[in-house]
């Protein structure tokens, strides 16, 4: 992976018209000469899978080898791989109920021949599961992990679906469920797709009287399969979102990690004023992270919070009193829009994420923004931006009112004029400069250090004792600088206001 500022975004909802041709357009706008091109290393195309509009966004597909015809074909990805580096999902714990494979095990039962790659109760209970079995279960949302389905052939089953009904877990050590799973892999490495993100692969391995998440039996997986991938010269990237502690663990056995504890952290050290548990995750983050500030999920509250349960002896890296006062000052911030999309107030498949743009979350203070922005691409690993936030978004309350899906909060559908009109914005003006200054400046590939105190953080790199770039921010005052070695023994200094 490149060591250059990452975008993430749906194909659709960047210019896109679902015409057919929206590969082609997403492509144009990021190569040279495009709107936003030679500012991105890689692209992370969210799923764009047949079909992208199911029941979960795309990430319960139908078809895991097919585009969706009305955003191109393979052809496109090919050609876009040949203008960055793209990275695909690969949906590991699950599949539509709506495809090729379960339509047959439905019409045949278990004559089928795909009967074992859809996960029963009993094939991990087969002594049957007893109350205190379920509740050991690691559930970060409501309700059971399970559905009870009649087949089309009149066979009732309760089958594992860790998300929701229409998304049937896998059966990931089963032949069928390898050959799938490989068969993902290998059409992503015949079109040229370098890089994968394991979704829900923390959720993939389950096993009675456990919690059926991040067990070491995941762990296992996690390398087998990443060793697939490797030797199709695929990279990996694992996605969870854990207890701080555990995902420090996660980092030390995989290619990348995402760094969750980042987004809230920073939140917190504008709304309270203080650099100190953010400068203690900057002592304990792993480096083989991508830092992000907003994703197409919510803002993670779990990755800084207390071990899920409150064991004794796990605490979070912010106290629950804190936490609690982050999120109310978000709805603040937000002017209550996010907390019509957060929790039960709407569709929400994850309970511990806050559903709305970063730049809400903000209060719209273009200042912190790009304070927050540049903390992100200061601090070690590989910075990724949300299409939502490199125009700095607003809450879209009207298709939340549309879908009734919290997370579509921040899933706003940009069509090609307005994505002009907000490139012109001052805050995004500056954004794209800071993008450009951290692809460029060859301090980022030197060594990194931090310092200061609870009010302050200074973060800083040097390289080949002739390159050196500095930020420094005060929590509290809002005081700030950024400066720059500019190759000729003097130094630049950011423009902010």
């Amino acid at each position: 992976m490149k060591n250059q500022v990452q975008l993430i975004t749906y194909v659709d909802r960047l210019g896109g018209r679902l015409d057919g041709r929206d590969l082609q357009r997403l492509r144009a706008l990021l190569a040279p000469g495009g709107a936003l091109g030679g500012l991105f290393g890689g692209v992370h195309l969210l799923p764009f899978f047949h079909a992208i509009d199911g029941a979960d966004a795309g990430f319960d597909p139908i078809d895991h080898t097919r585009v969706d015809p009305r955003l191109g074909d393979w052809t496109d990805i090919k050609a876009l791989t040949e203008v960055m580096d793209v990275m695909g999902d690969v949906i590991v714990n699950h599949m539509s109920s709506a495809s090729p494979q379960f339509l047959d095990y439905s019409a045949r039962g278990d004559a089928s021949p795909y009967a074992g790659l859809f996960l029963s109760l009993d094939a991990v209970f087969p002594q049957g599961a007893s109350e205190a079995d379920l509740l050991a279960v690691y559930r970060p949302r409501p309700g059971l992990p399970l559905s009870t389905v009649t087949l089309q052939n009149g066979q009732k089953k309760v089958l594992w679906t860790t998300f929701t009904a229409a998304q049937i877990d896998i059966a990931v050590h089963h032949p069928q469920g390898r050959a799938y799973l490989d068969s993902i892999l290998q059409t992503f490495a015949g079109n040229g797709v370098r890089m994968v993100r394991l979704d829900a692969v923390g959720y993939a391995i389950k096993k009675a009287g456990a919690s059926c998440f991040m067990m070491p039996q995941t762990f296992d997986f996690i390398a087998e399969f990443a060793g697939r991938a490797r030797a199709l010269g695929i990279e990996v990237l694992v996605e969870i979102h854990a207890h701080y502690r555990r995902q420090i663990e996660i980092a030390a056995r995989v290619d990348w990690v995402y760094d969750f504890a980042l987004p809230p952290l920073i939140l917190h050290a504008f709304f309270f004023g203080t650099a100190a548990p953010l400068r203690r995750w900057i002592a304990l983050r792993p480096s083989n992270a991508l830092t992000v500030l907003d994703t197409h999920d919510g803002i993670g509250i779990i990755d800084i919070g207390a071990e899920a349960g409150d064991r004794e002896g796990q605490p979070g890296l912010v106290p629950p009193a804190e936490l609690d006062a982050l999120v109310e000052r978000i709805h603040l911030n937000s002017g209550g829009t996010s907390r019509q999309a957060t929790g039960a107030a709407a569709s929400n498949l994850d309970l511990y994420q806050v559903n709305c743009s970063y730049y809400d979350a903000l209060g719209r203070d273009d200042t912190r923004y790009l304070l927050a922005r540049a903390l992100q691409f200061f601090l070690p690993g590989v910075p990724q931006v949300y299409y939502v936030g490199l125009l700095a978004g607003h809450n879209d309350m009207a298709l939340l009112a549309r879908s009734g899906v919290g997370r579509d909060i921040n899933r706003h559908r940009y069509d090609e004029a307005e994505i002009a009109a907000d490139l012109q914005r001052p805050v995004v003006q500056r954004l794209l400069a800071l993008i450009r200054l951290r692809n460029s400046h060859p301090a980022f590939g030197g060594s990194f250090d931090c310092s200061g105190d609870d009010q302050d953080l200074t973060l800083r790199w040097r390289a080949d004792g002739v390159h050196e770039a500095s930020l420094h921010v005060n929590f509290q005052t809002l005081e700030h600088q950024l400066r720059c070695s500019d190759g000729q023994g003097g130094w630049q200094q950011w423009p902010w206001d």
